[in-house]
């Protein structure tokens, strides 16, 4: 019998053959399941960036976040210097700062607007922490059912040095915009002759800012010399108001909110004292009144009704800035703990 035999060059070529074949399909097979597997980590991927979004939408702030400041700020008190320094800090220690802008510089919203306005500041949660500033008389968010009111802060200056230094103003406008033409520009009348001349621009009515502008949105708060409204923007002090400082004494006002509110005012007393914006904005022209026009506008209901409040405010400053920046060795080392909680 003859055998033949196999040439061993086809065996191996036969053996090639298979495992190219096998390597083929073992590929197609990985190529396969690596789709599947991309597919499936590409919906887990989707799936988490939805609940993450979610979960970011529905979340609150944490409660170092969820915090306004509302700065509703009197004109002529030197509030311009002072918003300077916030909007300077405002990307270091992340927070917003917005300016609000009413019509026609009104100082007073209309209910629909507070309603509004009330809703913006305390829903707007992309903006906080967020300080907002304006010309624009207190309002009170509790009577709008609020749980998280706002901090209010303000500063007030001397009612006669305000008033004075806004009558040059609307002349001579300031250094911070100094090319721009003033309401009275032309009128180089002084403040002594137009009070003696018994003029509106100096009627001490007109002196009537600072209290409506703490008393708030009552139309009784401006009613020009209505006690009542003295007495609710002292109550408004003392219970909605976080800090009200004076002009005269800025430089501790800063210190005081640097103590309190750090993560807003981190850094702000030293950036205060040694920038050259401290003293930003600064009428062009100014001339002191005389002793007797003093006298003449002292003698006003007005001017006391202001004074009062002013006093009052700077009393308070005081013994808030005593326990603050000027305290005792006891104060200074003050810590607070909470112990005996049950149950365990």
């Amino acid at each position: 019998m003859i055998v033949r035999t196999f040439p061993v060059q086809w065996f191996f070529v036969i053996v090639l053959i298979l495992l190219i074949l096998y390597f083929k399909i073992r590929i197609s097979y990985l190529e396969e399941s690596t789709k599947t597997l991309q597919n499936a980590l590409a919906q887990m991927e989707k799936r988490n960036n939805i609940e993450s979004l979610s979960h970011t939408e529905d979340s609150p702030l944490s409660s170092v976040d969820d915090v306004v400041v509302i700065y509703n700020r009197v004109p002529k008190t030197g509030s311009t210097s002072f918003v300077g320094i916030v909007y300077d800090l405002c990307k270091q220690n992340k927070y917003h700062s917005l300016h609000i802008n009413v019509t026609n510089n009104m100082h007073t919203l209309t209910l629909p607007n507070q309603v509004q306005f009330v809703n913006n500041i305390t829903q707007w949660d992309a903006m906080k922490p967020a300080f907002y500033h304006g010309h624009v008389a207190f309002l009170n968010f509790e009577k709008f059912g609020v749980k998280r009111t706002p901090l209010y802060i303000n500063l007030l200056r001397k009612p006669l040095d305000r008033f004075v230094s806004y009558y040059y103003f609307l002349r001579y406008g300031d250094n911070f915009r100094p090319h721009l033409i003033r309401k009275k520009h032309g009128d180089t009348k002084t403040f002594d002759e137009c009070v003696r001349h018994g003029q509106p621009d100096c009627d001490p009515n007109n002196m009537w800012l600072q209290v409506p502008f703490l008393c708030g949105h009552e139309p009784a708060c401006w009613e020009v010399g209505n006690p009542w409204a003295v007495a609710e923007a002292k109550r408004n002090v003392e219970k909605h108001y976080l800090l009200v400082g004076v002009t005269e004494e800025l430089p501790e006002f800063v210190q005081t909110l640097q103590a309190t509110l750090p993560r807003f005012f981190k850094g702000a007393y030293d950036h205060f004292m040694h920038n050259s914006k401290s003293h930003l904005r600064q009428t062009t022209q100014k001339i002191d009144p005389l002793p007797e026009t003093v006298k003449k506008i002292q003698n006003s209901q007005v001017w006391q009704m202001e004074n009062d409040l002013y006093m009052h405010v700077l009393a308070h400053f005081h013994a808030v800035k005593k326990r603050v920046i000027n305290s005792t060795p006891q104060e200074a080392n003050q810590h607070f703990m909470y112990e005996k909680i049950r149950p365990k």
